[in-house]
């Protein structure tokens, strides 16, 4: 069994129902229509709710929502560390970071501290895109054992910051590199996971992708909380997932 979470009130891991999350496509800075896309998505069925916040700008923004928001809320963060601690100061319930783009390992230290302060976890993701230069050397190029190291060394070192309170995904857009990814991963660590497939595509042919990756983990036990990514209306990312967690047994409907 994988240890526990909490986002919000939401419970991630530790033998806790799989959580449906999703992603704003609004401009954060746009209060309103994000806040109008959150209400869509919870009545959809949605239970954490992420945003992106590239700048100070949407930090303050992102404060301003989540005083209204009906779910917990994650702040996406790429590049720049200090948008993690802004995003927390302004109520962040959690904060995703790629340790492979944020920078230094002091930055990323930086990150772990302000968030154990804050009591919040941090979702680690690391994909195909953005592996390490030792890694694809080592491994001769993109691969699933690559993206596990390179997640039990992130791990790693946020268990050397004093940080307990992580969460992992591993995103491939090659089903089977996806799969292996995480069955090497689920087998090596006991930190929850966030289940997924990146740039899956469009359409019929996405969902179809979306539903055999993701499908196929639960079914053998892998899996804490999941989103599925799709282009356009983000609902549809959530009917999806029911549709996804129905079939394998894990939600009625």
């Amino acid at each position: 069994m994988t240890k526990q979470v909490m986002v919000g009130d939401v419970p991630v891991g530790g033998g806790a129902p799989v959580s449906i999350q999703s992603m704003c496509n609004t401009d954060t800075k746009d209060v309103e229509a994000s806040l109008a896309q959150i209400e869509a998505l919870a009545e959809a069925g949605c239970q954490i709710i992420r945003l992106t916040v590239p700048d100070e700008d949407a930090a303050i923004a992102f404060g301003i929502i989540k005083a209204r928001s009906p779910l917990p809320m994650v702040a996406d963060i790429h590049f720049d560390y200090k948008m993690a601690i802004a995003a927390m100061d302004n109520g962040a319930d959690k904060v995703r970071i790629n340790p492979g783009n944020i920078g230094s390992p002091e930055r990323v230290r930086a990150v772990y501290e302000h968030a154990k302060a804050c009591g919040i976890p941090v979702r680690i993701g690391v994909n195909m895109g953005s592996l390490e230069r030792d890694l694809l050397v080592k491994y001769g190029g993109p691969c699933a054992e690559a993206l596990c190291e390179s997640a039990l060394k992130a791990v790693e070192f946020a268990e050397e910051c004093g940080f307990e309170d992580v969460v992992v995904s591993i995103k491939s857009s090659d089903v089977v590199m996806n799969n292996k990814a995480h069955r090497l991963f689920h087998a090596a660590s006991d930190r929850p996971m966030h289940i997924g497939l990146t740039e899956a595509g469009v359409g019929r042919a996405a969902e179809i992708k979306s539903a055999a990756a993701i499908g196929a983990l639960l079914l053998d036990g892998i899996g804490d909380t999941m989103r599925v990514s799709l282009t356009g209306d983000p609902v549809r990312e959530v009917i999806l997932a029911k549709q996804i967690l129905s079939a394998v047994g894990l939600q009625k409907g």
